[in-house]
């Protein structure tokens, strides 16, 4: 990834998953459940994506070894299951690899070492249950997670507030979008401490006491 990548996906995950969402135009909210393991976490970067065989994760060694610094290790099924498709071992290779996060569409296991690792992990589910290594999957092919596309490349953010993808071709502008929603959020913000209200800079008193109820 190079230096401008880099300071894109950084500024990226600054701005936060709420900020990108809504200055993308409220698309790619990956509309499911995540644990996130790394309490006050928050990343972002290209999606490099393992979609794995049913309950297996042979496919996630092999993603594993085409991980490069800077992705976020994308970990799905087609349908999901609560299958652990990592554990610290595997963590421990995205780690030295130089991922930056892990999304898993699965479930995790050795929770409190993954923690201790500290490589930033969002999850659907923490189960022991292991997976299987019969299916080759398929690595760095488009996946559908949480009802939105994810492709290879494309960014995926990941905070607090859950996760959005926005498509590769999209990054400049909801950028530019997220850092001037950004601004306009920090004017507001200083009108509300300055006593403004929310219903009189919206228009909302003047709207409501012209129509009563």
């Amino acid at each position: 990834m190079s230096a401008g990548s880099a300071d894109r996906f950084g500024e990226l995950a600054r701005l936060g998953v709420a900020t990108v969402y809504e200055a993308s135009g409220r698309q790619g909210l990956v509309d499911e459940d995540f644990i996130r393991l790394i309490p006050g976490s928050g990343v972002a970067g290209p999606a490099r994506i393992a979609v794995c065989g049913p309950a297996d994760n042979r496919a996630v060694h092999e993603v594993a070894a085409r991980t490069r610094p800077g992705d976020i290790v994308v970990l799905t099924m087609d349908t999901p299951v609560p299958v652990a498709l990592i554990g610290d071992l595997l963590v421990t290779q995205l780690k030295a690899q130089g991922a930056a996060g892990v999304l898993v569409n699965a479930s995790v296991r050795d929770a409190d070492t993954l923690r201790e690792l500290g490589l930033p992990i969002w999850t659907r589910w923490i189960r022991v249950r292991g997976a299987t290594k019969a299916h080759r999957g398929a690595v760095d092919r488009p996946a559908i997670v949480g009802g939105t596309l994810i492709r290879p490349g494309d960014a995926v953010v990941l905070d607090g507030d859950g996760v959005v993808a926005v498509p590769a071709e999209r990054i400049d502008d909801v950028l530019a979008a997220s850092l001037s929603r950004e601004a306009k959020e920090a004017t507001a913000r200083q009108e509300y401490l300055a006593g403004g209200l929310s219903y009189d800079l919206h228009g909302f008193r003047a709207a409501d006491e012209g129509n009563p109820a």
